[in-house]
């Protein structure tokens, strides 16, 4: 196969032979879980249980809100304890249902779907609440309500931050299921055809996916280049259809839908079982944890039961919630499992770059390798000096925050903080 890619990006090394040939296990739940209301991208759910409420495994306890925002749904079967403030994996304090599990995790799901309708798709979807499991977070029903007619469903299989594996482990240990799910949304959005993207690292991945679609001519499988930040939505629709996405402007608007691996194994789940979104797939790794893995968790469980259970060093010098490049930085392991966590990473010294920031040297190898062709170098300056109408040429806007520049940066210079701290001044400033 001749490898598909984008312009510019970078080539870290993968670290993903740590948890490569991990089968998935499940990870044992404790006596709480603490679920919040907010592990999606739009308004938080509003609670729709009470104190004393018993609860089932896919009992609805948080309704979504807004249009943008999703169902929340219990991962165990107990008691509604409490509602209690926690910290998130961004250091916000926000409001948590606290269930006591029983243990027995009877379960409270819906009927299986046969031969559904476009419409019952996206209904399911919503009800489920299914939300982006790459980590973006955003809920799929709106996806899938989109207006413009459709090209193509793109689905993301190239999983190209380091250390994470749980897509690539789907793609060989549940790859019909996935495939199911993957029909499901097209369906969805009335996509003729179907093109599944994979990094060439993942040859088995690749080999399985082209074997489970044997037949099906309007399903393609496409080979791309192992670089980062191939899973881009952006660059992946340029890697496989040759096409820029307007600044300010979706991949619909070119006829594309992009989605995961992960919440298309979500989407069978939901429509064949009648699964709501209670818990997910996800990688523990860094050379700080003792026994690598991916494992199946439920929503609520906090990180630290997850490291008490696989073991850590003691020299881990950082925590991270996803990946190295996109992921969150830990002060503690209190955060816990939620719809977005699609790995944790402990890392020791000699993966990491614990080092100050020094003054830029103008080498311009942040706009090199960009991906979206920006000058990160620029906006950085310019927010040290409060000159916020002078970045909006610089369209700090269209940053996906990568971190490619930031990896790159000779004096460590924190550069998609700046970007971050550009958007949101911007948008207080209306500008």
């Amino acid at each position: 196969m001749r490898l598909k890619t984008f312009k510019f990006g970078i080539h870290p090394k993968d670290m993903k032979e740590l948890s490569h040939d991990c089968k998935f296990e499940e990870m044992p739940t404790g006596e709480k879980v603490y679920i919040p209301l907010a592990q999606h991208l739009g308004t938080p759910a509003s609670a729709c249980v009470e104190v004393g409420d018993y609860v089932k495994v896919g009992t609805k306890i948080g309704e979504a809100s807004s249009y943008v925002s999703c169902n929340v749904h219990s991962s165990v079967s107990g008691i509604v304890e409490g509602f209690v403030l926690r910290e998130n994996a961004m250091g916000k304090r926000i409001r948590h249902v606290c269930i006591a599990n029983d243990g027995k995790y009877e379960e409270d799901f819906l009927p299986p779907l046969e031969n559904p309708t476009r419409e019952e798709l996206v209904a399911r979807c919503k009800e489920c609440g299914l939300a982006g499991m790459g980590g973006a977070t955003f809920p799929t029903h709106v996806k899938l309500e989109n207006k413009n007619p459709i090209k193509a469903l793109i689905i993301n299989g190239s999983e190209c931050e380091p250390y994470i594996t749980t897509d690539y482990r789907l793609m060989i240990d549940k790859s019909q299921e996935v495939l199911e799910g993957i029909r499901y949304l097209a369906k969805a959005i009335g996509a003729p055809e179907i093109w599944i993207g994979i990094e060439a690292n993942k040859d088995d991945a690749i080999e399985e996916m082209l074997r489970v679609t044997a037949g099906d001519n309007s399903i393609k499988v496409f080979a791309l280049k192992t670089k980062y930040p191939q899973g881009g939505e952006k660059q992946l629709i340029y890697a496989l259809a040759h096409q820029k996405v307007p600044a300010g402007g979706l991949p619909s608007d070119l006829g594309f839908i992009v989605l995961n691996i992960s919440t298309a194994l979500a989407m069978y789940e939901a429509c064949a079982l009648g699964k709501p979104l209670f818990s997910r797939y996800m990688t523990v790794s860094g050379k700080g944890i003792n026994r690598p893995a991916n494992i199946w968790v439920r929503f609520g469980v906090p990180f630290v039961e997850i490291v008490d259970y696989l073991g850590y060093r003691d020299d881990v010098q950082k925590v991270i919630s996803g990946g190295p490049m996109m992921g969150v930085s830990l002060h503690s392991f209190m955060p816990v499992v939620t719809k977005g966590s699609s790995a944790l990473l402990l890392l020791i010294e000699e993966e990491i770059r614990a080092v100050d920031p020094t003054t830029c040297i103008n080498c311009a190898r942040c706009a090199n390798v960009c991906p979206m062709g920006l000058m990160p170098m620029m906006t950085d300056a310019l927010v040290l000096k409060n000159m916020i109408k002078e970045i909006k040429p610089y369209n700090p806007l269209s940053c996906i925050e990568c971190g490619c520049c930031a990896y790159v940066c000779p004096a460590k210079r924190p550069l998609v903080q700046s970007q971050r701290l550009a958007k949101k001044l911007i948008r207080e400033r209306k500008l």
